[in-house]
Order: structure tokens, then sequence, then C-alpha cells
């Protein structure tokens, strides 16, 4: 009766085990639910300025990113002599904010036919390092290359 009751125990201590146990999940796996949860459109903070930084609200913060970077680009674009010579009123740049904080801008629409595409994306990047210094985009604390649309009406001289 002793040994039914040792066999007992130890045959319940060994099926218990098998209750308790529980899948460990594949990391693999884990890693590929997390990717796909992520919304790889939207940034968790748009780029800023140091300027912007103390501002907390967030579309308060993009727009204030928006305003100096429009003013800045448009004051290299008032001091380049091409573009005084020429008759642009409006232009649209897509504009890149790589990792590493360094812009790239590629002029997508230009009202003058004298001032080709080109010549104002070269403009843009000779003169890029005018650029007050600028903090990226991050997605989960790390800095991410963001790109976006940048329209400007440029004031005539005689504004």
């Amino acid at each position: 009766m002793k040994n039914y009751w040792l066999l007992v125990f130890l045959s319940l201590l060994l099926y218990s085990c098998d209750f308790v146990s529980k899948e460990v999940p594949n990391s693999q796996e884990l890693l590929r639910r997390e990717l796909h949860a992520i919304d790889w459109s939207k940034v968790d903070d748009y780029p800023s300025y140091p300027s912007c930084d103390s501002i907390k609200d967030k579309e308060e913060a993009k727009n204030c990113f928006f305003d100096r970077l429009s003013f800045e680009t448009l004051r290299l674009l008032k001091n380049d002599s091409l573009v005084k010579l020429s008759t642009i009123d409006t232009v649209q740049f897509t504009v890149t904010l790589t990792n590493k904080s360094e812009l790239q801008f590629k002029t997508e629409m230009v009202n003058e036919k004298l001032l080709p595409k080109w010549m104002l994306d070269s403009i843009m990047m000779k003169n890029g390092k005018q650029f007050s210094k600028i903090q990226p985009a991050t997605k989960r604390g790390v800095p991410v290359t963001s790109q976006f649309q940048l329209g400007l009406k440029i004031p005539s001289s005689s504004d």
C-alpha cells in the first residue's frame, strides 16, 4: 500500500509538471509581431529646431518646425542672385531630413521656365549648410529619416 501511494504521488508529480509548463514564444515571432504592429508611416516626434524644443504640444511643435524651416528657406532663396533675377513666386520642395540631421531638397514644382528645377536643387544643395541645426524625427526614441513637402510663396522684391 505504501508503494501504491508512492507510485500515485510520483505519477501526479510527473504529470503535473506538464500542466505548469508554458510554451516559450519564439523571439523571431515576437519581433515579427512587434514590427507588424508599428505604424512606420508616422513618427513619434517630429523634427525640431532647438527653439521649438520647449513646446510640449505636438501640433504646435510641428507648426514651429515648419514655420522656422519655411523662414530659413525663404531667406536663403531671397538672397540668391539667380532667384532675385527670376520671376518665381511659388516653389514646392520635397525635403528629406536624414537621421544624421542633414537636409536634402528636391524641387517638385516651380512656376518659372527660366530657372529649371535642377538649378534650384543645386542652389539648395550649395547653401544647405546655412540652415540652423535640426534634430531629426524620432520613432521609439531612435532618430529616423523623414520626408515631407514644403510649399513656399516667394514674395516679390518690391514687397
